[in-house]
């Protein structure tokens, strides 16, 4: 149906330039919104009606003269309508739909790509501050991000996974503070928590249990090791620089090992620290100050970031000395770009939508040629899990959220990466524990992968060869539909990675397992005609690839074996 679908939609693209060959319109095909108004859609006559400033019915007349005169219309198009105003419905002959089986079979686990491009992507996501567990913020970034990156790599993108955190500012600083107060027998509730006079910044010192874990972990000398770092404690508790720099060693291995519990690895991590050690930033500034896009008032250097749509002008260089976050955040970006990145993404919290405008400013500011809107932003909202029908707020080893950690533990890698993607990114989510761990169709991950292990429990049965298949056999509706789902898929891909959009992938494979299991209880698959039996077990094979495949694209497991909750029983594929 793939091929059937280019072929026609190069034949609108001839009949278009018939009927108005000086500005022919690009050729498209949409979905029409009901099943029952056929299989694509052509909406090209009302445009051509407003600059040809003629009648858009009388237009699309014209177009299905053309369309019926290419061949490929009369090779894979069963009936052409025109309907309401001017629209144009194609239903397709059934061989344009069974060809999709042999082009799963064909493409396999690549089925849906693009070919490689020279497009370079750097996405910036997770970048948690060394301070303590990842919550559950961090695991919707990890889950949109991981997805965002397999999406893109689907289109034939260059991928490059980045982890951004500081290491040395005023939250390190509370954290290596904490720690030393717990070294010296100090602990939460004591005179000293939750300020600290030492650093009038904080807003209070750490005060899980994993700040203990550290301590004590400093006092027998461990030596830690994370994917970018390494270090080996003094044990001496007057020794704050060497408290800090385990502190961090010692949280990025525990983000280490919450990342690896996700199945998650990143490519790069880059530290704030480096953005003012080596000059970055100053030259950042600098290049601001000498382009006039900065003024002095009361004692701070301010940034023009009203000329850059922000709504107020900020701060750069405070009156007591420092610069605000967004400035190294715009130094870092510089560095994102000198890099070559064709295109760079942030995958952040709504709470960083506050710093687009300047971050975005400041990089225009630089006069290096760096595209307007750079970077893109992918903002996302807060989880809310639930349990029991009650809200859960606290972990006990973090001290005041929930974790990552906890979700996986609770649940299971696929169930908390499948959730936190099944809705989009801006809107709110409520993870609902009870509900990941029900055996049934309730929970969305169990019924896409249920479909998996459904189809795969069939295919134990059959020894035959799906490459000598006749699919001009599936000719029953739940058949046609199935197909038409897997001849979506690569558009959906494409859109999805356009658009930023992973929800997309597991809305589609929600009516893909739903088209599937509507396939199972209609029909039987084994039946005894050799011929019909062996078209059907190729249409599983390719239903089972592209499930398959799209679970991938989420980091999701394929199962090939899945038990029911004991009360819903799962009907044989004899009775079935």
């Amino acid at each position: 149906m793939i091929h059937a679908t280019q072929a026609l939609l190069d034949a609108l693209a001839a009949a278009l330039r018939e009927i108005a060959p000086e500005a022919p319109p690009a050729a498209a095909f949409e979905q029409p919104k009901q099943a029952s108004h056929g299989d694509l859609a052509i909406t090209a006559a009302m445009g051509l009606a407003r600059s040809l400033k003629k009648n858009p019915r009388e237009l699309a007349t014209q177009l299905v003269t053309a369309l019926e005169a290419q061949p490929a219309v009369q090779q894979w198009v069963a009936s052409v309508e025109i309907a309401g105003p001017g629209f144009i419905n194609l239903r397709l002959k059934p061989a344009a739909k069974q060809a999709v089986v042999g082009e799963v079979l064909s493409g396999g686990a690549a089925f849906g790509h693009q070919a490689p491009t020279a497009r370079r992507v750097l996405v910036e996501f997770v970048s948690a501050n060394p301070t303590g567990p990842l919550h559950v913020g961090h695991a919707r970034q990890a889950a949109l991000g991981d997805a965002v990156c397999s999406l893109l790599a689907t289109q034939g993108h260059q991928v490059t996974r980045e982890f951004y955190y500081n290491d040395a500012g005023v939250q390190i600083a509370t954290l290596a503070r904490s720690t030393q107060l717990r070294l010296q027998g100090f602990k939460p509730g004591d005179a000293c928590w939750p300020t600290d006079p030492e650093n009038p910044e904080s807003k209070g010192f750490y005060n899980g249990d994993y700040i203990q874990d550290i301590a004590d972990a400093f006092l027998r000398q461990e030596t830690v090791t994370a994917d970018d770092r390494a270090f080996t404690a003094s044990g001496d508790v007057n020794d704050l620089d060497g408290i800090r720099q385990f502190a961090v060693a010692y949280l990025r291995h525990e983000q280490d090992l919450d990342l690896q519990a996700f199945g998650l690895k990143f490519d790069n991590y880059f530290l704030e620290s480096s953005v003012y050690a080596n000059g970055r930033l100053e030259a950042a500034v600098q290049r601001m100050v000498d382009g006039g896009h900065t003024y002095e008032k009361d004692g701070a250097l301010w940034f023009r970031s009203t000329e850059y749509g922000d709504d107020q002008d900020r701060v750069m260089r405070k009156r007591e000395g420092g610069f605000t976050y967004f400035v190294p955040d715009v130094a870092y970006h510089v560095n994102k770009f000198e890099r070559g990145f064709t295109q760079c993404i942030n995958i952040q919290g709504t709470d960083h939508h506050g710093t687009i405008a300047r971050v975005r400013g400041g990089l225009q500011a630089q006069g290096l040629g760096i595209p307007q809107g750079f970077p893109d932003y992918l903002l996302h909202k807060m989880v809310t899990v639930m349990k029991g029908g009650e809200e859960v707020k606290i972990s006990k080893r973090a001290g005041s959220y929930v974790t990552l950690r906890d979700l996986i533990d609770w649940t299971s890698r696929d169930a908390v990466r499948f959730f936190l993607i099944s809705r989009k990114a801006d809107t709110e989510f409520v993870f609902d524990i009870d509900l990941a761990l029900k055996a049934n169709d309730e929970n969305p991950v169990f019924y896409v992968q249920y479909a998996h292990a459904r189809i795969c429990s069939v295919l134990r049965q059959w020894t035959g060869d799906v490459r000598a298949a006749d699919t001009a056999l599936l000719t029953a509706p739940t058949e046609l539909a199935l197909m038409t789902l897997l001849a979506e898929y690569p558009a959906m891909l494409s859109r999805a990675a356009q658009g930023l959009s992973p929800h997309d992938v597991a809305f589609y494979l929600r009516d893909l397992a739903g088209a599937f299991h509507s396939y199972y209880a209609a029909e039987r698959f084994l039946v005894d005609d050799e011929a019909l039996r062996g078209a059907r077990m190729a249409l599983l094979t390719a239903t089972r690839q592209v499930i398959a495949n799209a679970l991938g694209v989420l980091g999701v497991s394929a199962p090939e074996q899945m038990n029911r909750d004991p009360e819903a029983t799962e009907p044989s594929e004899e009775t079935a």
